[in-house]
């Protein structure tokens, strides 16, 4: 095992290790009431799209120009109240390099927002979405995509120099799902709280919301899809 592999994995172990410390079995979920919700929330991209930075950002409210790219997952909560509604967000960074495939898209499953991310000043980041979107739906079984609340972030807004538009990003977002899309800078905090409350909008406006959320006291990394009846 050569030295890459041996920290991939050992950090893999350590992200499930952390993740199911309060893994606990499952009650049946109930709408939302005052009781504060969970809701599982995927970012993915390329790598170096700053990813980890929104959510660090999101979260902490600090920005560090110094984070190292993600090896596998790395997970944080935020609670917030959104039109009444108390939820807490798990917020999921995904490694963007090919090479951690194999780690990150176990976590997919049980995902109740997607947020799709590129940069602005990568036109790459943009024309990889597409294949950013499949893999996600297949990897975590979503049975409607037509239907999944995806968002898509723009993000690195900051920089003197861009190579996508808006007007090109809307119009991605418009011909593969009529997607909500935010222009966000992690390093000056634009439009990043704005982006992830999006995300909890687009989860609470769906018919079926109440097969999405379940108790904040509980993490399982392995939901059924709201179609499915067995678990595998």
């Amino acid at each position: 095992m050569n030295c890459e592999t041996k920290v991939v994995n050992d950090e893999l172990h350590r992200t499930i290790k952390v993740a199911s410390r309060s893994g606990r079995a499952r009650p049946p979920r109930t709408a939302m009431a005052t009781k504060s919700s969970l809701l599982k929330v995927i970012l993915l991209g390329d790598g170096g799209v700053g990813k980890s930075s929104l959510m660090n950002r999101y979260v902490t409210n600090k920005f560090d120009t110094h984070l190292f790219h993600t090896i596998g997952v790395e997970f944080l909560n935020k609670d917030l109240e959104v039109d009444g509604h108390l939820v807490t967000m798990q917020i999921w960074d995904t490694a963007g390099q090919e090479r951690f495939r194999s780690l990150r898209t176990p976590f997919y499953r049980g995902s109740d927002c997607c947020l799709l991310t590129f940069s602005v000043d990568d036109s790459q980041s943009f024309h990889n979405l597409g294949n950013w979107k499949k893999e996600f739906i297949y990897y975590a079984d979503v049975k409607e995509p037509e239907s999944f609340p995806f968002v898509v972030l723009g993000n690195k807004l900051d920089v003197t120099e861009r190579q996508v538009s808006a007007e090109d990003a809307l119009q991605w977002c418009r011909e593969n799902g009529d997607y909500p899309y935010y222009e966000t800078s992690a390093k000056d905090a634009t439009n990043v709280a704005a982006a992830f409350e999006e995300a909890v909008r687009r989860v609470l406006a769906m018919d079926e919301r109440a097969e999405h959320l379940i108790p904040t006291d509980t993490v399982n990394l392995h939901r059924k899809p709201r179609s499915s009846a067995t678990c595998c």
